[in-house]
Parts: structure tokens; sequence; C-alpha cells
């Protein structure tokens, strides 16, 4: 069986048909565009499978389903991604189920691979204001990056939620930034002092020299807070970018900011929050966690590190 992501068949058009009602229930659910595009792909991959084998919708079953994970995993493929395939195939056949087109989601009998449990990377405390303070913040791109990872660390925020900011999200007098989570859900986040200054100083000193005749607008008017030299809003690529670029820049005095990402600094946020006091319910809803499952891994986190204090510190240990 060819699984190959590379060579896409012409699908048939009762699989063109559930593949659209899928695209159009995930827009009506407001997933973000990464989840929708990393849905549809895993789906048009099962539709070319299916057309090529000769099975159409209706038709696939558990059985079905086994053959195809099967050359999945026989493929190379990580128990995660096989994982995320079957939960956007079990999305697919819920959509046709809703629709009436089969009676059962064949995708609900199968169990998902077990995938290693790996906890979230965190980056300690000094480390963090080591790379933050190596942001020189004089020039605008500077001034406008600080602000940026300020506000990530400060927040927890997601990168797709950072570049989705609009002006006056941030709101000093409350001392908070209004976010837009996933699923179009909204929170409203506290913020401390050193991103507020440093947010300040972008939108007074930088956010003018950068702002140009093509700034982005939305259809509404709003106008996005962080922006690039051209004057558009930023990509979640260009947040990782720079990131990316201070993080080298600072890790010759802390070795483990090598390759912290965006949601590192989520991580982080999380992790230094509980350490400090912050009970898993506060952490969850500040976090934008739809159930406090997704927070629980900060406490795995916290464990491993007081077990690693306890060997270092117990003469007995």
């Amino acid at each position: 069986m060819s699984t190959n992501a590379s060579v896409v068949p012409e699908r048939s058009a009762a699989w063109q048909r559930a593949l659209d009602e899928l695209a159009a229930d995930l827009r009506r659910r407001a997933v973000s565009a990464n989840t929708l595009t990393a849905y549809m792909n895993d789906c048009q991959q099962l539709a070319a499978w299916a057309t090529s084998n000769g099975v159409e919708p209706e038709h696939v079953d558990i059985r079905t389903l086994r053959r195809y994970v099967a050359g999945l995993s026989a493929a190379g493929q990580a128990a995660s991604t096989v994982a995320r395939r079957l939960a956007a195939i079990r999305a697919m056949f819920g959509v046709q189920m809703r629709l009436g087109r089969i009676t059962q989601n064949p995708a609900d009998l199968i169990s998902a691979p077990k995938r290693p449990r790996k906890l979230p990377r965190v980056l300690k405390q000094e480390e963090l204001s080591h790379l933050l303070d190596r942001i020189p913040a004089t020039k605008p791109l500077e001034q406008r990056d600080r602000a940026l990872f300020e506000l990530a660390y400060s927040s927890g925020l997601r990168a797709e939620e950072l570049v989705t900011l609009n002006l006056g999200a941030v709101d000093f007098d409350a001392e908070s930034v209004r976010v837009e989570g996933k699923g179009g859900k909204t929170r409203v986040v506290p913020v401390g002092e050193h991103a507020l200054a440093a947010v300040a100083r972008y939108l007074e000193r930088a956010r003018p020299a950068l702002r140009s005749g093509q700034l982005e607008r939305m259809g509404d008017g709003r106008e996005p807070l962080f922006l690039s030299k051209t004057g558009r809003r930023l990509g979640t690529s260009d947040v990782r970018r720079r990131l990316r670029t201070w993080t080298h820049l600072a890790q010759a005095g802390a070795p483990g900011l090598a390759q912290a990402h965006p949601h590192t600094l989520r991580h982080s946020f999380a992790t230094h929050l509980l350490e400090g006091g912050a009970d898993l319910r506060s952490i969850q809803e500040l976090l934008g966690h739809a159930t406090i499952s997704t927070t629980q891994v900060y406490t795995r986190v916290e464990s491993v590190r007081l077990r690693a204090a306890y060997a270092r510190a117990h003469p007995r240990a």
C-alpha cells in the first residue's frame, strides 16, 4: 500500500464532496489556519489512497482504516503523525455521520498509537532574563522584538496570538492584553510591568517608523499591533526567525537558549507560574486551554525539577 504524501492521484467525486464538507465544517468551527491545512492534507491523503484502491467514503470500515494506518506506520511515520492523521480522519467521518451519509464513524474504533510523552522545553528564569535583556531595543526592529518577546513571556501567548494582536489590544490602565485564541475564543491576560514598558516604548518610538503606505488593514479598519519593516502584519515564521536570531546572539552566556522557539516562552511562562505558587486552574485560564488535562503537563515538568533538586541536595538520595 502506498501512502506517499508527495503523490496525490485524482480523487473520486464522493471523496471530493466529503473533503469539501469537512472544510466547510472546520471553517464554521473557526479553527486556526494551520489546523485547517493539516486536517485537509491528512484527509486528502486518505482520499487519494482510497480512490486508488477503489474504496468510496461510505464503504470505509475499520478493516480499511487499519490497513491504511498500518501502511503509514510501515512507511516510517511517527506515532504522533499517525495520531494526528487519525484525528483528522475521525473529524471527517464525524461530519459524514452528522449529514446522514454513514451510520458509524469507523475511526472511532481505532486507537491511536501510543506516543512517547515528551515534556515541554522550559527555560530557567535567569536564562529568559538573559535573553530578553540582550535585545538592545535601540533601533525600531529591536524595539519591536523586545516588545514582542517580553509580551510573549509575560502573558504566555502563542505565536499565532501575538501576530493577530491589533492596535489597542494592550490595555495599559488595566495592565492586560485582549487575546483572540484558538477557535475564536477571547481571553484577557495580565501583562507585567517590563512588557508594558517595552510595548509602550515600541508604540511611541518604533511603530511610527515601521508604519508605511503599505500598512495592512483588516476589513473593519483595525490595524496590526506588531509591524514588519515594510508595515505589514508579522507572520508566525517572522516571530520564529527573529527569536532564533536573538537566541543565537544570547546563547554564549546561556547555552540552554539553543533551539528555543516561541512556544518555549509560553511553556516557561506556565512553569514559572507553577513554581511561584499559582494554581493549575488559573494557569489553564491564562493559557486558554480548553481542558485541565492539557495544563497538567506542567505539573510533570515541576515534578521532574523537584526530583532533580532532591537528588542534588539530599545526603542519602
